[in-house]
């Protein structure tokens, strides 16, 4: 578990003055991640049939864009989020914020039956992999550290994949998941601007547009501490628009987390 950081919403002390323009889709009026409206000017980005880009505009949005917890609370601040994609949270506080980008990677993956591509570390460096986990092994902590058992019978089931999840966002967390990613330079759908440790943050880039002159803008969702909805987030600067643009060279400022430069990553697998 990690801590939770004062709120600091809507500080704009290190924001690279882009002019971005406000959308025009509410988010009532939107059902899927594509349904937003790109800025003014900018077109989304062009992905591939079957990529991650692709797969994460398909998301659907909830028509309530009220934040909840795991327990069923309304979260105490509801100005971070533009919109609330339709993912389960769980009942439990597991589904943080690196767990929320590994279950977004992980369903992608699960979807188009890539099992062997659902690979995370613990914190501890155990590999959890859920080709194993489908075939019946589990991961049992034993004095103080994770162990690989051959102890359930192989299962495909959707309960079983929870199960796995459960388990992985049990013992990683942005410390492990900021490790496993590689650096990235321009910015691209699934990418994640990660902040690994205690405290740490990540949020996942859920799309991206570009203009004429190559500017590229960006959506962003997380979860946070307690385990609660995932959300697009509003932008500090412009708080009716979602859409991010920031310089390489400076900090990324969301509504709870300010990331430094260098913080953007990606999945290498």
């Amino acid at each position: 578990m990690e801590t939770i950081p004062a709120l600091h919403l809507y500080r704009m002390r290190y924001f690279f003055p882009f002019f971005i323009f406000l959308v025009t889709t509410s988010p009532s009026q939107a059902q899927t991640v594509a349904d937003i409206a790109a800025p003014a000017g900018f077109n989304r980005l062009e992905q591939p049939a079957g990529a991650f880009g692709a797969w994460l505009r398909k998301i659907p949005l909830k028509k309530d864009k009220t934040v909840y917890l795991y327990n069923g609370k309304k979260k105490t601040n509801q100005q971070a989020q533009f919109a609330v994609l339709d993912v389960s949270v769980g009942k439990k506080d597991l589904q943080q914020c690196a767990d929320a980008v590994m279950r977004l990677y992980a369903e992608y993956r699960f979807a188009a039956q890539q099992y062997d591509k659902i690979v995370f570390h613990a914190t501890d460096g155990t590999r959890m992999d859920y080709d194993s986990w489908r075939q019946g092994t589990r991961f049992v902590l034993q004095k103080g550290r994770l162990v690989r058992r051959h102890i359930a019978a192989a299962s495909n089931s959707r309960a079983s994949f929870d199960q796995y999840l459960n388990t992985v966002f049990s013992y990683a967390g942005t410390l492990s998941l900021s490790k496993e990613l590689k650096k990235a330079e321009d910015i691209l759908p699934g990418d994640v601007f990660i902040t690994g440790g205690s405290p740490g943050h990540a949020v996942i880039v859920t799309d991206v547009a570009v203009n004429k002159a190559g500017r590229r803008q960006f959506l962003l969702a997380q979860s946070y501490m307690p385990a609660q909805d995932i959300h697009i987030l509003v932008n500090p600067a412009h708080p009716q628009s979602p859409w991010y643009e920031v310089s390489p060279a400076a900090p990324l400022i969301t509504p709870e987390w300010d990331f430094a430069p260098g913080s953007l990553k990606r999945f290498p697998w």
